[in-house]
């Protein structure tokens, strides 16, 4: 860990960031999110948890996201909701065990906040350089521009008395992206297996059409959720948060044109995750192929679709970590703690995330790299590279307990190696594609996952209801590769989609 250039941005603030590994290999592999960059985007992410309750308008409390790290390793995801701030949230389940921790908000934290966690002891606390918690953007149409409320200003004056009087360090998180980074996330977002359901489910379906028109509108929330589109105001609302030096030029177009570029990679992963006619939905199993004088596997209330897709693309943002040089998956599990009178999305409690990597310590590049295209076995990644799953299981924050529902979501069919230890650890409910689905690889297969007859699986497709395809097992089915090979025009289709994409560079 190391603190910005200061020749770069202004001395008033010593912000700390991570700086990931960057490399790109024979195969093309694009560039790779740093941990500043993907704590980033999670938090942000997190301030759109689903609630019951939407944000009041008037309200100038505004959601926050809050991603909470000890030893490098995410140790808590938080939101708030409609009673609890997210810094609370993070006070009442970690307690005095934030001591030492880094807490990353996705907006400056109201006085209210700051003063429980920088009394718990918290080494780091850093925020996206937008609105404040406390906002300061009026909601009157007819206010000046410039304009903010005295109790927001009341708020920042509180907030900076307790940051110069804090042993916690307090500075922005922010990081310019790798060189590339909007452009590869925005192509493998296209290519990714949620959206090739979509083109599998309807073949005669523009992707690359449907991508964009997805990624606009998502482009279009998010900028009006986390930019501040009024350069002036924005100006404004950094001098009163007592940062001033990043108004001045260039650090203020710079800082300004880094966050453009976070928001745009997030609406890319977004809308790879197609929201009309998809969702997750529960594969249900037929008589005859339920074991003889087995139980059936404890019911456990399952989440909403909002919520399901929330999370899966929380798992999206991960598998952009990844040391995989070919394939990057990601993996969220959350306990559902269904706790009497606790309703909405405050009661879910993270058990771990992760991506797949090498273990732990070792450098890139130390093992083999190659995939099941070489020819050469002995140089293929696939016993040494540690998948999402077993990532997020062996880095878990909690124990799963017996009476709550423990989800999984991954953005990749679990594999053979994964299926065990997702059964030992006591998951309940898988969220995922099942693209590889019966697939056997040689080195990696996918047999298992079909025989997982405990656990309760949601399989991202269309949704039944509105589909006229062939329904299985409970579960829409998708076009298997002979139906492919017997239909030109779904091969053509599908050859087409892939053709138009610019390489990787």
């Amino acid at each position: 860990m190391t603190s910005l250039d200061l020749r770069k941005y202004p001395r008033i603030i010593n912000a700390f960031v991570f700086f990931g590994k960057r490399r790109k290999t024979k195969d093309g592999h694009g560039p790779r999110l740093s941990k500043i960059n993907l704590i980033t985007l999670l938090s942000l992410w997190l301030e759109l948890f689903p609630q019951e309750q939407p944000e009041e308008d008037d309200n100038q409390i505004r959601s926050v996201g809050l991603v909470v790290v000890r030893d490098s390793k995410v140790v808590g995801l938080h939101y708030s909701g409609h009673e609890l701030h997210a810094g609370q949230a993070a006070i009442i389940q970690h307690a005095a065990r934030l001591a030492d921790c880094q807490l990353y908000f996705s907006r400056r934290p109201c006085a209210t906040c700051l003063k429980m966690i920088i009394n718990a002891g918290v080494s780091q606390i850093s925020f996206w350089p937008g609105d404040p918690e406390f906002s300061m953007l009026s909601s009157d149409p007819h206010a000046h521009t410039g304009h903010i409320t005295e109790e927001a200003a009341l708020d920042a004056l509180a907030t900076e008395k307790l940051k110069s009087n804090s042993s916690s360090h307090i500075c922005l998180l922010l990081q310019p992206l790798a060189a590339g980074m909007v452009q590869f996330v925005g192509e493998t977002s296209r290519e990714c297996d949620f959206m090739g359901m979509a083109t599998d489910n309807n073949p005669g379906l523009n992707t690359e059409e449907l991508f964009c028109r997805e990624q606009e509108k998502h482009l279009e929330d998010l900028s009006k959720r986390f930019l501040i589109e009024d350069s002036r105001q924005h100006r404004e609302i950094l001098t009163q948060m007592h940062l001033e030096n990043f108004c001045v030029e260039p650090y203020f177009s710079n800082l300004r044109h880094n966050m453009r570029e976070v928001v745009k990679v997030l609406a890319a992963v977004v809308a790879g995750v197609p929201e009309q006619h998809y969702g997750f939905h529960r594969e249900t199993l037929a008589p005859d192929t339920l074991l003889t004088g087995s139980s059936p596997c404890p019911y456990h209330e399952g989440v909403s679709q909002e919520i399901a897709r929330h999370c899966i693309i929380q798992a999206r943002l991960l598998a952009y970590r990844t040391e995989d040089p070919k394939v990057g998956v990601g993996a969220v599990i959350w306990a559902n703690k269904q706790l009497t009178g606790l309703k909405g999305p405050g009661h879910l409690s993270l058990v771990g995330c992760g991506y797949n990597a090498y273990p732990a310590g070792s450098q890139y590049a130390e093992y083999p790299l190659m995939d099941t295209k070489q020819e050469d076995r002995k140089r293929r990644k696939y016993r040494y590279i540690v998948h999402a799953e077993q990532n997020a299981l062996t880095f878990r924050t909690r124990d799963i307990n017996p009476e709550e529902a423990a989800m999984l979501f991954v953005t990749k069919c679990p594999c053979d190696e994964c299926v065990p230890l997702i059964r030992g650890a006591g998951i309940t409910h898988i969220y995922t594609t099942d693209h590889d689905r019966d697939k056997n690889k040689g080195d990696i297969s996918y047999l298992r996952f079909s025989n997982l007859k405990e656990i309760q699986k949601f399989i991202w497709q269309r949704d039944p209801a509105s589909s006229s395809y062939n329904i299985t097992n409970g579960h829409t089915g998708k076009r298997s590769r002979a139906e492919v090979q017997e239909n030109p025009s779904i091969k053509k289709i599908c050859n087409s989609r892939n053709n138009n994409l610019p390489p990787v560079s």
